[in-house]
C-alpha cells in the first residue's frame, strides 16, 4: 500500500459532521506528510485504536514533535521516513441549521380547564460540535460518515422528551399556549443544554413552530370562544329575533311571499308566529312590533300583537281601545295594561 502525502477533506453537500479517512481501516502515513484542516474542522488523530492528538486548521507536518506518542509506536530507524497505519476523522464545526424536531405520537397533557388533552408539537434547532474528541468516541464511533441526518434523529429522542417535561412544568391550560411559545422553548432549550454538552456539542438555538391540539379539541375551543364572544345570551337572543323579523318585513316589502293575497296571509301568520317565539325571551313592555325592528308593541282584546298607533287589529280586526297612561285615581300604568297595576282600576 503506498503511503500518503496529503490528508485532507472537503464535504460538498453541506450535511456531513464526519468524514472518516480512510473510510475503512487504516492508511500508510509517512512521517512528514502533510495534514490539511480547513478553518471550519478540526481532524482528531488515531493509531491503533487510540487518539493521538486533535488538529484545528492549518497545513500541519506530521512529525514526532506533534505526535509524541509515535516515539514509542513508530519504528524510526530509517530516520523517521517509515510509513505507519493510522486514520483521521475530520470533525465539521460549523453551525448545522433548519434541524426538525416533532413528536411522532402525539403528547399526553393534563390540562386545568380541557382535562386531559392529546397534543402534537414541531419546530426546529441549530447545533454544532464543540469537543471534536468526545463526539467521534461517544457518537460517531467507527463509523466512516456522518452526517445530520443521522444525528438528528435520535437527539429528538431527547428534545421530545425534555420537552415533555417543561410542558407540564410550565403550562396549566392549551387555552394559553400562543403567548407561552418562546417561555417553553426558552426552558426546553435549558434543559437539553447539559444533554448536548454529554455528546460533545452544543445546541445553539430551539424553536417551537406550533403545538396543536386534535381538531375535536380545536373545535371545541372554537364554540367557546364565540360563547365569549355572546356574551349576554338573552340579550343576544332577543337581537337575533329581532334581526329575524326585520329580514321577514324587508322581505314582504319587496314583493316576497306575502306579495299575492295568499302570500300576504302567509307572511302575516309567519309574523306572528316568530313575535310570540319572541315574546317567550322579552318581558311585555319589550315586545317587538311585527315587521318594525325595535319598535314597541301592544296586544288586541284577544291578546294579539298589534303594532302601536294601530285602531284595529290585522288579525281578529278588534278595535285597539286608545292607550291610557293613568289610571281613574291618577296613577301612572304602562301602555296596553287593563287593569291599574296599583288600585286596581279598570282601565279600559
Amino acid at each position: 500500500m503506498p503511503a500518503i502525502d496529503v490528508v485532507e477533506w472537503t464535504d460538498f453537500t453541506g450535511e456531513e459532521i464526519v468524514r472518516r479517512w480512510p473510510a475503512y481501516g487504516q492508511a500508510n502515513i509517512h512521517l512528514g506528510s502533510q495534514l490539511v484542516v480547513r478553518e471550519s474542522q478540526n481532524a482528531v488523530f488515531f493509531r491503533d485504536g487510540k487518539a493521538l492528538d486533535v488538529f484545528g486548521p492549518g497545513r500541519h507536518t506530521l512529525v514526532t514533535a506533534n505526535l509524541p506518542l509515535l516515539d514509542r509506536l513508530v519504528n524510526l530507524a530509517f530516520g523517521g521516513a517509515t510509513p505507519f497505519q493510522a486514520e483521521v476523522y475530520f470533525v465539521n464545526l460549523r453551525t448545522f441549521t433548519n434541524l426538525k424536531w416533532g413528536t411522532a405520537v402525539p403528547v399526553i397533557f393534563r390540562d386545568s380547564e380541557l382535562q386531559t388533552v392529546r397534543l402534537r408539537a414541531f419546530g426546529m434547532f441549530t447545533m454544532r460540535v464543540v469537543d471534536p474528541q468526545l463526539f467521534v468516541n461517544k457518537v460517531v464511533g467507527t463509523e466512516h460518515r456522518y452526517d445530520t441526518e443521522s444525528v438528528a434523529g435520535w437527539l429528538r429522542d431527547f428534545i421530545v422528551a425534555r420537552f415533555n417535561d417543561m410542558l407540564d412544568e410550565t403550562l396549566d391550560t392549551v387555552l394559553d399556549l400562543p403567548g407561552r411559545y418562546d417561555e417553553i422553548g426558552a426552558a426546553t432549550k435549558a434543559r437539553l443544554t447539559q444533554d448536548f454538552r454529554n455528546y460533545g456539542m452544543q445546541l445553539e438555538d430551539f424553536l417551537i413552530d406550533a403545538i396543536t391540539p386534535p381538531d375535536e379539541v380545536v373545535e371545541m375551543i372554537d364554540q367557546r370562544a364565540a360563547m365569549e364572544a355572546v356574551g349576554d345570551l338573552s340579550r343576544f337572543t332577543r337581537y337575533r329575533t329581532a334581526q329575524a323579523i326585520g329580514d321577514i318585513a324587508r322581505a314582504e316589502g319587496g314583493g316576497g311571499v306575502a306579495a299575492t293575497g295568499a302570500g300576504l296571509g302567509a307572511g302575516i301568520g309567519l309574523g306572528a308566529t316568530m313575535a310570540q317565539l319572541m315574546g317567550q325571551s322579552l318581558t311585555p313592555q319589550q315586545q317587538v312590533q311585527p315587521g318594525v325592528t325595535g319598535a314597541a308593541a301592544t296586544t288586541c282584546p284577544n291578546g294579539h300583537v298589534v303594532p302601536v298607533g294601530a285602531k284595529f287589529c290585522p288579525q281578529c280586526g278588534a278595535q285597539i281601545p286608545a292607550p291610557a297612561t293613568a289610571c281613574p285615581n291618577g296613577h301612572p300604568v304602562p301602555p296596553g295594561a287593563t287593569f291599574c297595576p296599583e288600585c286596581g282600576a279598570k282601565l279600559r
